[in-house]
């Protein structure tokens, strides 16, 4: 069975072209692009959006090419999370999408908590507070009286492929706007927030099929009326298909790209006081499981200060610059890397430098330096987020499987597991693209009855890096201290 995922990023996308049959499990890259915001001006200042119809043309793009590739059985699209398009009652886009980086909705998190209170927001959708999830976004808008649709963004482009509008429960789950317990829409909260439930449309599970392609869009791009299958289209969904645990294993996971996520699977979500207080969230998974886990900032920092070095005149090569890292001494100056500073694109570098000196850290000066603490502060980051996840659910953590870009960062591998105090499993580096193949696979007819088998598949064909902790955990419970002086060893 052959089969093109659609995985984008907030950084890049690509088109993936999976096999899967007996013993078989590989991905190959079919097309590859950019993706970022895009400022655009206006009467009242600027707006960060997304290049919606330029995804779309490269989705096609490298559809086509996969197809060339070789004859295609089925297609399915993961993506970043909450950002959607507003459709009016004839089915056309009302606007490019806004970028969840946009400062639109400042203060708008404040206000709904004065009339809705965190400890119910929490009890009804069990997600963690950040100031872009979608409800907050909605009420951002400046206008929803022409809207008729909401559609989150592999659910738009599902649209404009096959024609039908219609929500997949995964992505569905990180709005704000979803129910965890009832795994449908939280109806009554939209109302009483001012969220007009007309815009929510029929939600769907991960693993059905929405539609095929529509027949003159096939016929325009020489491709067969091809199953377009609702996968985890949260790509953290897809990505934590692809981790490949050991059943009965006590292991949590971190899909580390632009953001990481970091958290443990679960049957049931958790929503104790704690896990409030923690600022966890409970995302719906593939299969009805619970992706219990939070946000951190992720490579997303180093990224950015490769960008403006870059801009500055100065680009800095990442293995250049990785390898001079290595050659810093550990912990030599740390930052809280999900600081609300480090959001927004701009000048990393000046930032985490302001940040080491308002802590009263030796102030890091070259590029080496600065990537250094960028990555031993993120797995401080990680340390931090797998013990509160074992702690809260009371569930001990043996060892970290590392999935998703930052596998290929070997020092960050080697720090996390350090940091951590227990093994780190790294790989594959695909799991997005390989639980959205899989779970394709499955629903077109493939014998992986759950998601045991689905993982099983993946560790009988992909290779694992294995990292083992250091032992210096008193230096890191000190680093963590430097940040956070309430923090416990």
């Amino acid at each position: 069975m052959r089969l093109a995922a659609v995985d984008l990023g907030a950084s890049s996308g690509r088109v993936m072209a999976g096999t899967v049959g007996p013993g078989v499990l590989s991905v190959a890259e079919m097309h590859r692009f950019p993706n970022g915001g895009v400022r655009v001006a206006h009467a009242g200042g600027s707006t960060l959006h997304w290049d919606i119809l330029g995804l779309y043309r490269e989705l096609l793009t490298g559809v086509q090419a996969a197809h060339k590739a070789g004859a295609l059985n089925g297609l399915g699209i993961d993506s970043w999370a909450v950002d959607y398009g507003l459709l009016d009652a004839s089915g056309a886009l009302l606007g490019n999408p806004v970028n969840y980086r946009d400062a639109r909705t400042e203060g708008v998190a404040e206000r709904v908590l004065e009339s809705v209170p965190a400890r119910e927001l929490f009890d009804v959708t069990g997600l963690q507070q950040l100031p872009f999830n979608t409800l907050y976004q909605l009420l951002a808008e400046r206008d929803l009286s022409a809207a008729e649709t909401m559609l989150l963004i592999p659910d738009l482009l599902n649209y404009w492929l096959t024609g039908v509008r219609c929500a997949e429960r995964t992505n569905a789950s990180t709005t704000q706007l979803y129910d965890v317990r009832s795994r449908e829409w939280a109806v009554d909260l939209a109302t009483r927030v001012g969220i007009p439930p007309r815009l929510l449309p029929p939600l769907r599970d991960p693993g059905t099929v929405v539609g095929t392609l529509l027949p003159d869009l096939a016929a325009e791009l020489a491709l067969p009326e091809l199953p377009v299958v609702a996968v985890g289209s949260h790509d953290t969904a897809s990505a934590v298909v692809g981790v490949p645990a050991e059943p009965g294993t006590n292991s949590a996971y971190i899909s580390s790209g632009t953001w990481s996520l970091v958290g443990l699977e679960l049957d049931e979500p958790e929503l104790g006081d704690a896990a409030l207080a923690a600022n966890f969230t409970n995302e719906g998974g593939v299969d009805g499981t619970i992706r219990f886990l939070r946000n951190v900032m992720g490579l997303w920092v180093l990224s950015e200060s490769l960008r403006t070095w870059e801009a500055q005149g100065t680009p800095v090569a990442l293995p250049s610059v990785l390898a001079q890292a290595a050659e810093v001494p550990a912990l030599s100056a740390v930052v809280d890397i999900d600081a609300p500073v480090f959001l927004p694109p701009g000048d990393m570098p000046s930032r985490i430098r302001q940040a080491c000196a308002e802590t009263g850290q030796r102030v890091p000066a070259t590029p080496g330096e600065i990537v250094r603490c960028v990555l031993d502060s993120l797995a401080l980051a990680y340390r931090r987020t797998v013990r509160q996840a074992s702690e809260l659910t009371g569930r001990p953590v043996d060892v970290v499987h590392v999935v998703g870009g930052g596998v290929r960062n070997e020092l960050l591998c080697q720090l996390t597991a350090d940091a951590c105090g227990v093994p780190v499993l790294a790989g594959p580096v695909e799991a997005a693209a390989l639980g959205n193949v899989l779970v394709q696979a499955r629903a077109l007819g493939a014998d992986l009855p759950d998601l045991a088998a689905m993982r099983a598949l993946i560790r009988d064909t992909h290779e694992l890096r294995r990292y083992e902790p250091s032992g210096r955990e008193a230096d890191w419970a000190r680093a963590a201290a430097r940040i956070d002086p309430k923090v416990v060893a």
